[in-house]
């Protein structure tokens, strides 16, 4: 099935739904992101819809909005962090991300980083794409390449064509099936080899705080499960002083250490959310102690802390588990 094709998914006729009623809708799916509209108060020709198939999380997101932001302010805002695999299907929408600037067209597809500020542009034409939401930290941490983020790849290439046929696929398969599991890993891996980088090389250091953060948490991203991430590695990684890379920290009101528990916490939980599916064996002591924690003690005050539920909990029946 052609996933441009998908009568489902592109319509003749799209019903208007009010600004707020859009804005809510979309922040409900996607997270903290702030609309504008070309004019104050019109409705939005379009849907903010969230699809659940084969076990992974898709936005399908049409408007005739003037644009959508993203802020540091919204991303701090936000517990969870994805890559979005976005693949327009009719219309077009400018991209702003990490300082770069494209245009989407049917058929493009692009990779979106939620930890970092973005801006779609629409001035006002209608635009429908899919939106895949993948774990940042899965996406980062098994990863065996170095991949990109904001590069487009455009609708004929190769790549773009493969990754619309597979998610094609996963839309018509159900979590029940016995090859979704199957499927999920093969999206991951095929996301990542469709934007693998040509060099893989760490962005330019200036003097700037904010800057060094954007390198401090790429760094964290790529060796989140190695033993010796600390503030210090990372400090003497980027060659300043651990004091200031404290204080940079200290700018956002967190420490370096929360931020790369946190992290941590959230590979885990997507990691035992796996466990539902596949017949490994493992446990979250295990999957816990592969993710980087040391005192499995402190790994469950920690999670608890941050999901509000116990580790054990996301393995029992929904039922269950909402008591």
């Amino acid at each position: 099935m052609e996933l441009l094709n998908n009568q489902a998914l592109t319509q003749n006729a799209w019903a208007p739904v009010s600004y707020d009623q859009w804005t809510n809708d979309l922040q409900s799916i996607c997270g903290n992101f702030n609309p504008k509209a070309m004019e104050s108060g019109k409705a939005v020709t379009g849907a903010a819809r969230r699809v659940d198939v084969c076990g992974m999380e898709f936005a399908h997101v049409s408007n005739d909005l003037d644009r959508v932001h993203r802020d540091w302010d919204d991303i701090r805002r936000d517990a969870n962090e994805h890559l979005f695999l976005i693949l327009q299907l009719e219309g077009s929408c400018g991209v702003e991300h990490v300082g770069q600037q494209t245009i989407l067209d049917v058929g493009d597809c692009i990779l979106v980083d939620s930890a970092r500020p973005t801006t779609f542009y629409f001035g006002g034409q209608f635009s429908n794409h899919l939106s895949l939401h993948l774990p940042r930290q899965i996406m980062y941490s098994e990863s065996h390449v170095d991949f990109d983020i904001a590069r487009k790849l455009e609708a004929y290439d190769p790549m773009a064509m493969m990754l619309r046929a597979l998610v094609a696929k996963i839309m018509s398969t159900s979590e029940s099936d016995a090859s979704s599991a199957n499927l999920r890993h093969l999206m991951f891996n095929a996301t990542r080899q469709a934007f693998v980088s040509g060099g893989g090389a760490m962005p330019a250091l200036n003097d700037s705080a904010s800057r060094r953060l954007q390198v401090v948490d790429i760094l964290i991203d790529r060796h989140l499960t190695e033993s010796d991430l600390s503030a210090k590695w990372l400090a003497t990684r980027i060659g300043v002083s651990i004091r200031t890379l404290q204080e940079d920290f200290q700018g956002l009101g967190v420490t370096c250490t929360t931020v790369i528990r946190d992290k941590r916490l959230r590979l885990v939980r997507e990691k035992i959310e796996q466990l539902k599916d596949q017949k490994s064996g493992r446990t979250i002591a295990e999957v816990a102690y592969a993710a980087g924690f040391n005192d499995i003690s402190y790994f469950n005050r920690s999670f608890k802390e941050l999901f509000d539920c116990a580790p054990t909990d996301l393995l029992k029946p929904i039922s269950t588990a909402a008591q």
